[in-house]
């Protein structure tokens, strides 16, 4: 059965995804995207991102909705059943994380993931287009799983769910028959930095720790693990800085604006940016937003301070 959601769920749908945190507890974040007041255009109206294949909007989903070779994935939960863009399959964060990982949040090994992601019926050669409430922090977790584990072709819809209702386009409720797909997981160890690699280049000047997690978390008032504090010489840039709202909406900031923020905050192009929060959904979050603006020597720190700050031995500054 297919029905037409009215105006007053955009509401429901955008309060939805503020309170969406990137895990139930220790990843969790109350800070609402940036505002700008209507005095800027959506970001897909703004000059190209340099990789803006990565990121579709309303009009690309819209015309590959039948498209047998894209598959949606939708990563709002639970929130999946009460209407969903036609044809999109479920999934969640959690699905991605390994629960008998000692570290919390950390990524499923190669098998079990490759497992999981061929019972959502993707290939070798799907397009994945994920999809969360609007933020797309859930979304970044899978678009950065997919990609460590070598699958190409994956993207983001830009403004989430809120943006397919707020556009009045039409939902399901129906779950589409999946058939198994065949993808295979094979680790990119390029795109993951370890404990050892991160305090190895704690002094490197060829290296940016990119601290994504809110200023609170950096300075240590806000303490998720046995210490608070931030990895030393880590710059703090939070992920929802990388936001902005149109009519509603949560989006992309502009290329622009991205480029004016990186620059001043020092995270170059010429460097290894290692970006890292509680347990990298956060860090996914801004390493979608740096390869889209062309980055391509991004390694997150996959254990981040789920890891760090509850090893005795890490040195920390706060």
């Amino acid at each position: 059965m297919k029905i037409k959601f009215i105006g007053f769920m955009i509401v429901f749908s955008f309060i939805g995804f503020i309170l969406a945190g990137c895990s139930s507890t220790s990843e969790s974040d109350t800070t609402s995207a940036d505002k700008d007041n209507g005095e800027q255009e959506s970001s897909s109206e703004q000059a190209a991102y340099p990789n803006d294949d990565l990121l579709v909007d309303i009009e690309w989903v819209k015309e590959n909705l039948d498209n047998e070779n894209v598959r949606f994935v939708d990563m709002r939960g639970d929130d999946y059943e009460g209407g969903h863009i036609p044809g999109a399959v479920s999934a969640t964060w959690q699905d991605v994380n390994d629960p008998n990982n000692p570290v919390e949040g950390f990524l499923l090994p190669a098998d079990p993931f490759s497992s999981f992601i061929q019972e959502l019926g993707i290939n070798e050669d799907t397009t994945v287009v994920a999809y969360d409430a609007g933020n797309s922090m859930s979304a970044a977790r899978l678009f950065y799983a997919l990609e460590y584990y070598g699958k190409e072709n994956v993207k983001i819809l830009n403004g989430g769910f809120t943006a397919w209702l707020n556009a009045g386009e039409e939902v399901s409720t129906e779950a589409p028959t999946i058939e198994k797909g065949n993808f295979i997981a094979e680790a990119q160890k390029q795109l993951v930095s370890t404990k050892e690699e991160v305090e190895s280049k704690i002094d490197k000047e060829d290296t940016v720790l990119l601290d994504v997690r809110s200023p609170e978390e950096y300075s240590g008032d806000d303490v998720r693990a046995d210490r608070g504090g931030h990895i030393p010489n880590a710059i703090n840039l939070e992920w929802t800085t990388a936001m902005t709202e149109k009519d509603g909406v949560p989006v992309f900031k502009s290329s622009e604006e991205l480029a004016n923020q990186f620059e001043e905050t020092g995270v170059a192009q010429d460097k290894t940016i290692v970006p890292y929060c509680q347990t990298n959904a956060r860090g996914a979050h801004t390493y979608f937003v740096l390869r889209l603006m062309g980055y391509d020597q991004v390694k997150p720190y996959e254990g981040s301070w789920a890891e760090w700050g509850n090893d005795p031995n890490t040195p920390i500054e706060s």
